[in-house]
């Protein structure tokens, strides 16, 4: 299998491409005080994980980490679960993060359960966009666009050394 793939981004790459991210989200936050990250388990919550501790180096902000799960295949099949209440996040910076970005399905249904609550404001943030929308959602921050076919497959594998491959 590992000859039928393509890697994308190695470790350095994506290392530099988080760091880039991680300073868009200051640029964009630097006014406020704390902010939340909610990272789509299992590879949104590291990237969140990951993300926030950057912030926290290179800012004076606050970084709350909270997980989002959601059954990706069937996301109106059963209910979407944070690890906070929903009414906890009334009026924060809440920053939305995913691996992989590619028909929207999976970043739309996260964004519809946050916003029952009136947020400050949402930033939507995925690592890879693949652009083969079928929700009306979109990614404010996105490390790399890849133009891909439907049929291929984007592999984003976060351990001692990240990686991002094409199958």
């Amino acid at each position: 299998m590992a000859a039928d793939r393509t890697q994308v981004l190695d470790h350095e790459k994506v290392q530099r491409k988080l760091e880039r991210i991680a300073h868009q989200l200051h640029e964009e936050n630097f006014g406020e005080k704390g902010i939340v990250m909610v990272g789509v388990a299992p590879r949104g919550l590291k990237l969140a994980q990951r993300l926030g501790e950057r912030l926290q180096q290179i800012s004076d902000l606050k970084v709350e980490l909270v997980e989002l799960k959601l059954d990706k295949d069937d996301p109106l099949g059963a209910p979407v679960k944070l690890t906070i209440d929903t009414a906890d996040l009334k009026d924060r910076v809440v920053v939305l993060v995913d691996d992989v970005l590619m028909s929207g399905r999976t970043l739309m249904h996260a964004a519809a359960h946050l916003v029952r609550v009136p947020l400050r404001k949402l930033t939507t943030v995925v690592l890879v966009d693949r652009r083969h929308r079928t929700y009306p959602i979109r990614a404010d921050i996105v490390g790399l666009t890849l133009s891909t076919t439907v049929q291929e497959h984007i592999s984003v594998e976060l351990g001692r050394k990240d990686a991002v491959y094409l199958t």
